[in-house]
């Protein structure tokens, strides 16, 4: 039965790889936190456009939509993110003379161990010590390793100096990075340094304000944002780093309390658990699978079986087999029990998006971080206006927040990129904001006064969004009524503020965050 089934994950393996190069399609999991300041819990069902070329071609190519992959397992394979092949990415790329300003990236952790283990069967045997002769693995991983045994030399608010800067069990912990994760986010700043490398975004001798790193306090997401900084920055300067905290994985610092985001979130997994009990051949699996392994069905969902799958698929592992003993039938859980399990995630979040319910959940839960990220990106445009004299010491050029899944995915939705495929292992979306060069065509609008067209005389400021190297900025809520075909063909960052500061309350029918968290319903 066990070969069976290893030849099957092979067939799939291979009809997995050839899918993901000719499926582009966006769609979500179904990965919701049970609250809002809650640590991840993947898969969990009770919980809940491509870029210009360099040069001076303004030819804009815009993202073809394309159906789901109606395969839930090779689907899966997507989220794994295995560092095996060859990204197109879109960093970096604008119409000629644009100049790059500032870049903001977040990032969820790399791949790591599971969170939860599936009752009566062997956890996974995967090494989480770090070791260049192992696949996968970088060209930098042993400089890595060696630099970040020098972080001591860093500055670490508040608990994050304790927590191992390095994966370090030989039988991973739950939860823990794994080598894969941290190759992958090597790879990403690798990836972002070539993208960025010509328009020299920092300078060699940034200064301590100019760089901005935080991220929450679990080691897997201070991992892979140091592996991420490493591939971006090899061998910076410990001495100018400081690595901040963020208790929330919403990132929303001192203004995370907001009850109706709450309420939202409440709404949002009771239309989850209605629609799960409604799975007539979702129950029948967890019944199945709960007799193979002899436990209650309850017992096994509270393990959370999907969880400890995507290892086994991920890392190419066989799926867990049990003896027939206490009460359970014996056997090997199944790829096709593993697919009615994706397959109900995938139409979960269809529904999800027709109820709206996580859209509204999202606004107010990323709205602090997005009212920080316009805030960054608005004192960088005034400092690079003309006649202005540069702060000392410059402004945040660029940060870097490493989070989760629950970090992403509300971030994406709050957006309006509700198509986006749900963050996987790996996943970054970047904030670029560039400045066009004087006397750009179609700037400033009619009726403008003498202060816009002046701005205007000197060059506008203007904004890209990209999700896992894909360029979405005109799929996202503010700027999806832009003209792309103007003579600018970027989005305008104005678009942006006034979205973060007006326009993404209405949703909520509200005008502000405040009113937003504290009005009464009804």
């Amino acid at each position: 039965m066990m070969v069976t089934q290893e030849r099957f994950l092979l067939l799939v393996v291979v009809g997995g790889a050839v899918l993901a190069i000719i499926s582009l399609s966006l769609q979500f999991l179904n990965l919701i936190p049970t609250t809002p300041s809650l640590e991840e819990q993947p898969f969990r069902v009770l919980d809940g456009g491509v870029g210009m070329g360099q040069g001076k071609s303004r030819k804009r190519v815009f993202p073809v939509l394309h159906t789901p992959d109606p395969n839930p397992v090779s689907e899966a394979y997507s989220y794994c993110n295995t560092p095996n092949r060859t990204e197109q990415a879109w960093e970096g790329h604008s119409p000629a003379d644009y100049k790059l300003l500032s870049v903001q990236v977040m990032i969820r952790h790399g791949d790591r161990y599971p969170l939860y283990s599936i009752p009566k069967t062997k956890r996974p045997a995967i090494d989480c010590m770090l070791s260049p002769s192992r696949k996968p693995s970088h060209p930098q991983l042993n400089a890595f390793i060696s630099h970040i045994g020098q972080g001591g030399r860093g500055h670490w608010e508040s608990t994050l100096g304790s927590i191992p800067r390095l994966p370090n069990h030989s039988a991973c912990e739950m939860g823990e990075l794994t080598q894969t994760g941290v190759v992958q986010h090597l790879r990403n700043g690798q990836l972002l340094r070539q993208a960025y490398k010509r328009h020299k975004l920092l300078p060699t001798d940034w200064s301590p304000r100019q760089l901005w790193v935080e991220t929450t306090s679990k080691s897997r997401t201070l991992q892979s944002g140091l592996a991420f900084l490493y591939g971006f920055l090899p061998d910076f300067d410990w001495t100018r780093l400081t690595v901040r905290h963020q208790w929330s994985t919403l990132f929303c610092g001192s203004a995370c309390d907001c009850p109706a985001r709450n309420r939202y979130l409440e709404e949002e997994q009771r239309r989850q658990y209605q629609l799960r009990v409604a799975d007539t051949q979702l129950e029948r699996t967890y019944a199945d699978m709960a007799r193979t392994l002899g436990v209650s069905t309850r017992q096994l969902r509270a393990a959370n079986p999907i969880d400890s799958f995507l290892c086994h698929l991920c890392h190419g592992l066989p799926f867990p087999c049990v003896p027939a003993a206490n009460g359970g039938t014996g056997g090997c859980l199944t790829v096709a029990e593993f697919a009615v399990i994706r397959r109900q995630q995938l139409e979960d979040g269809v529904d999800r998006r027709k109820a709206g319910l996580y859209h509204k959940y999202s606004i107010l839960a990323m709205y602090p971080y997005l009212n920080r990220t316009a805030a960054k990106m608005e004192r960088v445009a005034r400092a690079n206006e003309a006649g202005r004299r540069p702060r000392a010491g410059g402004e945040e050029v660029f940060t870097l927040s490493s989070g989760h899944d629950v970090s992403v995915a509300p971030l994406l939705s709050a957006l309006g990129v509700e198509d986006a495929k749900f963050p996987r292992f790996a996943a970054r979306v970047v904030f670029e904001l560039w400045k066009s060069p004087p006397d750009t065509p179609e700037l400033p609008k009619k009726g403008a006064g003498k202060s816009e067209k002046s701005k205007a005389k000197d060059g506008g400021f203007f904004i890209r969004v990209l999700y896992n190297g894909e360029d979405v900025t005109f799929h996202t809520t503010f700027c999806r009524s832009h003209n792309r075909h103007a003579g600018h063909p970027l989005c305008p960052l104005e678009n942006f503020l006034s979205f973060i500061r007006r326009d993404i309350f209405s949703a909520v029918n509200a005008t502000s965050y405040q009113e937003a968290c504290y009005k009464r319903e009804g």
